[in-house]
């Protein structure tokens, strides 16, 4: 910990070059220096885990098709889900959807400000209740997130694993204690944009940084040891072979519902393997077979590729075939038989999502 008797000075000198620092700064977000709680709301939840410049249009999107908390409401969660394809981590829009029911009934459509109103709600956790309750009310709360870690660990040389929870306890204090209570909203922002902009996760440019002078990590050259992070697992790999099983203008596809990735989104038939498999093996599986799959004709193999979650590393093999009408009509019962011209109208993975572009298919 930091000496108690140099703390204080410390952190007011490291309060002030902050606040100093960013009042040049100007990144244009439209969210960045409102009142607006759902809007401050909507950027956080679509910020996490995904970088400004991928969300920005995320955001752009979100407020022109539901511009206040009781629209969002009001429309459908595959609404919701729609807009929201591509961002991935899909929990988020769902609990967002959640929570924009919750505000309507509860708040009657006035989102909340303080941090212990908004920590009741779904999907919002310490770091965003901290964000909104100061950015919306300058309510007192430290924000901390991977660019708040990063940058307190440098400067005051904190050595210990925030994914700890001794870690999370340390970071959260030290980060209160640095807040300066009636400009809350103001630091908050500064921090959040000093580490993304300035004390970067690599190859930051120490020579020129406000802090230089004060930062434990560039004086004893531990800039790229700190923060300290604790070892990744290794992904667990799952092998995904989706069936694009078409008859004359219809395709079959089926909503996600058990509690996985991608929980209530739409997909095509699936067959998930241990291992990489080729086609003619899988036609052996019980759910090949219960897809007669081996009957159908013009089979194509148009895609394979991967993606990486957090914990996961998903091998994607797409396969097209066609089939009979006495065939599509059994499998119908059991998935759902839509015209190819509709499939945009329905949710999916970012990665099936290209599929169903209707100049795919030819009628058959």
């Amino acid at each position: 910990m930091i000496n108690k008797r140099i703390e204080r000075k410390k952190a007011l000198d490291f309060s002030d070059k902050l606040l100093s620092w960013h009042q040049n700064i100007n990144r244009g977000l439209p969210w960045v220096g409102i009142k607006d709680a759902y809007r401050i709301w909507l950027s956080e939840i679509i910020l996490q885990q995904t970088r400004v410049e991928q969300g920005l249009p995320y955001y752009q999107q979100f407020i022109r098709r539901f511009p206040t908390v009781r629209s969002m409401a009001e429309a459908t969660e595959d609404d919701v889900l729609r807009l929201w394809q591509g961002l991935g981590y899909y929990s988020r829009a769902r609990n967002m959807y959640y929570t924009a029911g919750m505000v309507t009934q509860q708040y009657r459509g006035k989102f909340p400000t303080s941090y212990d109103e908004l920590i009741k709600l779904k999907g919002i956790g310490a770091y965003s209740a901290a964000a909104i309750a100061s950015f919306a009310a300058n309510e007192p709360r430290a924000v901390v997130d991977g660019n708040v870690v990063r940058v307190l660990a440098r400067v005051f040389g904190l050595s210990i694993d925030y994914q700890r929870s001794e870690g999370k306890k340390l970071f959260s204090h030290v980060a209160q204690q640095l807040l300066p209570v009636e400009k809350a909203g103001r630091y908050n922002q500064a921090i959040m944009d000093f580490g993304a902009l300035q004390c970067v996760p690599r190859g930051p440019e120490c020579g020129s940084c406000v802090m230089e002078r004060i930062c434990y990590a560039s004086r004893k050259k531990q800039v790229a040891r700190l923060p300290v992070k604790r070892k990744k697992h290794e992904l667990k790999k799952r092998y995904l072979h989706f069936f694009i099983i078409c008859h004359q203008d219809e395709v079959l596809i089926e909503q996600r519902t058990a509690k996985d990735i991608w929980k209530g989104l739409y997909q095509f038939p699936l067959i998930e393997t241990e291992a990489e498999t080729p086609f003619n093996e899988l036609l052996q599986s019980d759910k090949a077979k219960s897809l007669g799959l081996e009957a159908m004709q013009g089979m194509k193999d148009i895609n394979r590729h991967k993606q990486k979650l957090s914990h996961q590393e998903l091998h994607f093999t797409v396969y097209q075939l066609w089939c009979r009408s006495n065939t599509f009509n059994t499998l119908a019962r059991q998935y759902m038989a839509v015209p190819a011209i509709h499939l945009k109208k329905y949710s999916f993975p970012k990665t099936l999502a290209y599929y169903t572009d209707i100049s795919l298919y030819s009628i058959k």
